[in-house]
């Protein structure tokens, strides 16, 4: 078979399924792990992934990626990148591996609940592939920061992170624990590889690579490049799924699964990537704002693919198209003002310059956000740094995990949308958010936040100080200004700060 062309033999061996001869197709495939959802197999004989791969092929584009990146990685070591390199840089990739690369090694699992348990035989072939390209992903991005913990324990966290109840950590368990460990091989191959890995973390990963190339750090952009190029090839799981459940009268399923996946990846990513781009990124290096980066490349394919597929638009889709420019201002000011509360050094990115370059991306910015920054500016240009941290927690959405925060200024709005199930109170940060609870309430009611937490006295002592402690969080770890304060320079003396 080697000596044939793959056109030859692929579509045979791809497709290769069989009849169980000593158990039941129903529990070969139990209907909880494969979300087969009564569609018969021969309707799921007809999956067809657009990004075919044999595994000679797979090995071999492997193998050089890996020489490509750990090659770069060796060559590039004695220049010593991370000790002259912007500290907001430093902080993005702190920020990156903590959250993300013991989830990589998460998403194995995910691939490998398709691969044995999908009906779709391609399905199962892909999910092969995908499985061990998370495992790659999560070792790859535990070894590059590994090399740096000598400089700051900070690089330890992309290890511990996942592993404590610090505030971020706890959203991302919770959403990634969703999407990946809790559904059956369609849900996983709709909300993990569609919804979230088609459209957030392959653009995630390039406006990475691209920001990493254009601050200098070519060790970072060749290691993300080469996750992407994994990412854009099992991504492609989902849309065939979409395709079969559309086809066979399961389109209200279908649109469920992927508004819930779209917005729960949004919240994620308001927090992950919108302050990265606009605020952490040293100013030079910035190729777009975070929103005409949303614009581009997210917003215009989503809606492509998704009528491509006979879905709709998310009924919220007007209102996410609003959030581009507003909600991870909000995150990013509360992560900076809660910044002992993580684990990496948040950069406030509001120098004068900065300022000008928030206004002219984010026109109204300097009457909003900015009049907040006007406050904190103040208070430290006047040596008054105990004012701009914290005392307590802040109120957080029962759904995200994240602070509940909305514009200020002329454009306050803040609310908190309430639900009551089960003789229980539950506050989340907009409509989407309480949507996606009430759909499936059972799967929600039971997890508490970090603020249920402290309100049902499991933080102790019951003040910030315990709750930082119970976040694992001390001395050498706890997150501070990214550049010790220095931006504050620029505005001593300015009218705006005041």
């Amino acid at each position: 078979m080697s000596l044939l062309k793959r056109e030859e033999w692929y579509d045979l061996t791809r497709t290769t399924s069989w009849t169980p001869k000593y158990v039941t197709e129903d529990e070969l495939f139990p209907e909880e792990m494969s979300g087969a959802r009564g569609i018969p197999m021969e309707a799921w004989e007809n999956y067809d992934e657009p990004y075919k791969v044999s595994y000679p092929e797979y090995v071999s584009i492997q193998r050089e990626k890996d020489s490509g990146a750990y090659s770069i990685k060796a060559a590039l070591e004695r220049d010593s990148f991370i000790d002259r390199a912007d500290p907001g840089w430093v902080s993005t990739m702190q920020l990156h591996f903590g959250a993300i690369a013991l989830e990589e090694y998460a998403a194995s699992s995910a691939e490998a609940r398709m691969a044995r348990f999908a009906k779709a035989p391609g399905n199962r072939n892909m999910a092969t592939f995908g499985m061990m390209d998370e495992n790659r992903h999560g070792q790859i991005q535990l070894y590059f920061p590994y090399a740096n913990v000598k400089r700051d324990r900070k690089w330890d966290w992309a290890h511990k992170a996942i592993h404590t109840n610090e505030w971020a950590a706890i959203a991302a368990r919770s959403f990634f624990d969703d999407m990946m460990m809790t559904r059956d091989s369609v849900s996983v191959s709709i909300m993990l590889t569609f919804a979230f890995e088609t459209g957030f973390t392959n653009m995630q990963f390039l406006g990475l690579a691209a920001d990493a190339a254009e601050a200098g750090d070519h060790t970072f952009s060749s290691l993300i490049s080469s996750i992407q190029t994994d990412e854009a090839r099992h991504a492609q799981q989902g849309g065939p799924s979409l395709k079969i459940l559309v086809e066979n009268g399961k389109k209200d399923d279908a649109q469920r699964m992927v508004d819930a996946a779209i917005w729960r990846s949004w919240m994620l990513f308001s927090v992950l990537t919108g302050p990265i781009m606009d605020y952490y990124t040293p100013l030079e290096s910035r190729n777009q704002s975070f929103k005409e980066f949303m614009l581009e490349w997210i917003v215009s394919q989503f809606e492509r693919q998704l009528l491509d597929l006979g879905l709709d638009k998310p009924w919220y889709w007007d209102q996410f198209i609003q959030e581009l420019g507003e909600r991870h201002h909000g995150m990013h000011l509360g992560v900076w003002y809660w910044r002992p509360t993580v684990w990496w050094n948040p950069a406030a990115g509001v120098s004068p310059e900065e300022r000008e370059w928030l206004e002219e991306k984010y026109p109204g910015w300097n009457d909003t956000w900015g009049q907040c920054w006007d406050v904190i500016t103040k208070n430290l240009v006047n040596g008054k740094t105990e004012l701009t941290v914290p005392e307590t927690l802040p109120g957080v959405c029962n759904m995200s995990n994240l602070p509940i925060a909305y514009t200020p200024g002329n454009k306050w709005n803040v609310k908190d949308y309430q639900l009551e199930y089960e003789g229980r109170l539950y506050h989340f940060g907009s409509e989407p958010d309480r949507w996606c609870f009430q759909i499936d309430p059972e799967r929600y009611k039971d997890h508490m936040n970090l603020v249920d937490r402290f309100l049902k006295g499991e933080i102790q002592p019951a003040n910030l100080a315990g709750a930082i402690q119970y976040m694992s969080l001390g001395p050498g770890v706890m997150g501070d200004d990214a550049h010790e304060y220095e931006w504050v320079k620029g505005h001593e003396g300015k009218t705006s700060a005041a």
